[in-house]
């Protein structure tokens, strides 16, 4: 019989959804309203991902209830845009999942580098 240990998995360390992770991104430079948002991960991922509106408020909202982003008043308010900050949580949670993914890359490249060694 095998044993396996099984880690206790919360909300602050499981890996980021990438549409979570676009937008900590997007943020942690400058606050962005919606539309600023869906340009500026269109951009970050190379056009890769197009996030719909309803995906993007979705995770704003979840955002908002975990406290990782606020609402944000900007000077131009001629639309009523709402803008969105990191908070220091958020931050946190931004710089835990990169520091995960440094970690598997290494992993990788460090598998591949043994597999290549061998050939």
């Amino acid at each position: 019989m095998r044993h396996v240990v099984v880690q206790s998995v919360d909300a602050d360390t499981r890996p980021l959804t990438e549409p979570v992770l676009l937008i900590l991104m997007s943020l942690a430079d400058k606050p962005r309203h919606g539309y600023a948002l869906m340009r500026d991960i269109e951009t970050l991922s190379n056009g890769r991902v197009l996030l719909s509106t309803g995906t993007l408020y979705g995770a704003l909202r979840r955002l908002l209830e975990c406290l990782w982003i606020e609402r944000f008043q900007q000077e131009d308010t001629s639309r009523e845009k709402q803008a969105y900050r990191l908070t220091p949580t958020g931050r946190r949670q931004l710089r835990l999942e990169l520091d995960r993914m440094r970690q598997l890359t290494r992993a990788a490249a460090a598998r591949l580098r043994t597999r290549e060694a061998l050939r």
